[in-house]
């Protein structure tokens, strides 16, 4: 019986105040009725009465027209990628928007994204994802007119690319606001593409900032709930003003459509990424040259720290800024020019917003105390080493694409923080390494006989064989923990 009472109060009481809130009056109950005596709320505890906003459709009409639908023509190779989430982790949601058809097949592929004019001249904002595959990029303005378009410069780390198209006369463009003042229960309004239906408007508000969804080391995203689907990637989130404040870029979803859990980059890393792809076609990021990983309540006691914040210097890099300016192994790390460092995300974060040839000041724990130390920033080398002949038409190429093997790689794979080698990224159909039976996620650690310890190493002694006029040379590589060698052809 007491349940009985106790389950028929809180149904009451979650009743009233939803009757309150539906009705439209922006208040929650000032008393909640049950059987017993009745909860109250003191006037000063009463929140503030929600203003209703009676449409969006004046924002979307001033902004719509410069969103545009970006779709794209691929030569999909026809290879594996290794699958990095984990079970019961977030799906492959990058590719999620662009491949509805499950496995990537051999021949031309068309998909769809979205993307919205920055510049009157025709600059385009968009995901790297969307047209980091494209042979043929086509951008459809809101208009129905169709341009070509030209890949200025893609970044990967962020998923952000630029895109040109020519225009006789001025487009209409949107402007970036400040994604650092947009406040967790904001307004926000989606627009792009899904599904291919283009020009779609979506609403909800900002659920979270700072999102980390294991996909690269800036990673720092948006929340947001309003839908966004299959073919929104590249879309502008807008705030309440008409600023962009965000890229649609990724959802969680078990079906591959929207939860209300949609992801966005923040305006204030595209806009500088953007501006970067502008100026020079790529982005340049400054570089320490250590691997890091983060501080525990554990560590922090064992040297002597009264708190776990500041990240951890696993590995110093030989001959790289941090080595030269005397950082050692075993390091804490706590602040980049008196900024807080919070976790391995956020010293990366800080030190690739920092320019080669900047002197930062590091503080930095060791033997007990605080000390500072001056770094000379450099550049940061390139994360992708495409070989010799590696076009997208060219018969005979090699087709290899290694990346450098990252601490975080090397934590997946179980390797040790010396190990050194370059992975292949990605192996391309009908090449010479497809046919000598090099596969994406083999780490290569040695060419000719003679170790290689990163992707420019190895791009140097294919070269070098291609040169010498070599029919194959041996390649050294570790594949699930197994090293094999294989014959590399190049005749």
């Amino acid at each position: 019986m007491k349940t009985a009472s106790r389950l028929k109060r809180t149904i009451v009481a979650v009743l009233l105040a939803t009757t309150v809130l539906s009705g439209g009056g922006g208040y929650l109950a000032a008393r909640a009725f049950a059987a017993d005596a009745p909860i109250t709320v003191a006037p000063a505890e009463q929140p503030a009465p929600v203003a209703a906003r009676a449409s969006f459709a004046d924002l979307v009409e001033k902004v719509k027209p410069a969103v545009v639908n970006i779709s794209t023509t691929e030569k999909v190779e026809s290879r594996q990628r290794q699958q990095q989430m984990q079970s019961g982790s977030l799906e492959d949601f990058f590719r999620q928007f662009m491949e509805q058809q499950g496995q990537r097949k051999r021949g031309p592929q068309h998909a769809l994204g979205s993307g919205f004019i920055i510049d009157p001249s025709g600059y385009i904002v968009t995901n790297n994802h969307v047209v980091e595959d494209a042979a043929k990029v086509v951008v459809t303005l809101d208009d129905g007119s169709e341009h070509p378009a030209v890949v200025k410069g893609r970044d990967p780390k962020t998923d952000v690319a630029l895109l040109k198209i020519e225009s006789k006369a001025p487009l209409p463009y949107v402007a970036f606001g400040d994604s650092d003042k947009a406040r967790i229960g904001d307004w926000v309004v989606a627009v792009g593409n899904p599904f291919g239906l283009g020009g779609s408007v979506s609403a909800g508000i900002l659920s979270a900032r700072g999102r980390n969804l294991n996909n690269g080391p800036y990673d720092n995203f948006l929340q947001i709930d309003a839908p966004i689907n299959p073919g929104n990637s590249g879309g502008p989130i807008f705030d309440a003003t008409g600023r962009v404040i965000g890229i649609s870029t990724a959802i969680y979803s078990p079906s591959g459509g929207s939860v209300g859990i949609g992801f966005g980059v923040p305006s204030n890393l595209a806009s500088t990424i953007a501006a970067q792809l502008k100026d020079g076609g790529k982005v340049e990021r400054g570089w320490l040259g250590v691997s890091m990983q983060p501080m525990t309540e554990g560590l922090a006691k064992a040297v002597g720290r009264k708190s776990a914040d500041g990240v951890l210097v696993a590995e110093v890099m030989p001959d790289a800024p941090a080595a030269r300016a005397g950082l050692k192994q075993g390091d804490v790390v706590t602040t980049v020019n008196g900024q807080a460092v919070r976790d391995p995300r956020d010293l990366a974060t800080q030190v690739a917003g920092l320019k080669a040839g900047d002197t930062t000041k590091l503080g930095v724990w060791r033997d007990g105390r605080e000390k500072t130390i001056s770094v000379t920033i450099g550049s940061q080398p390139s994360d992708q080493t495409a070989a010799l002949n590696d076009t997208a038409n060219e018969e005979g190429k090699v087709g290899l694409s290694l990346a450098p093997l990252t601490p975080e790689l090397r934590n997946r794979l179980g390797l040790e923080n010396s190990a050194k080698g370059a992975v292949v990224a990605e192996v391309a159909s009908d090449s010479k390494a497809e046919e000598s039976g090099v596969q994406p996620g083999d780490i290569i650690v040695g060419v000719a006989g003679k170790s290689v310890a990163s992707p420019s190493q190895a791009v140097d002694a294919i070269k070098a064989a291609q040169h010498e006029k070599k029919e194959a040379v041996t390649l050294l590589v570790m594949r699930n923990g197994t090293t094999y060698y294989l014959a590399l052809q190049l005749a």
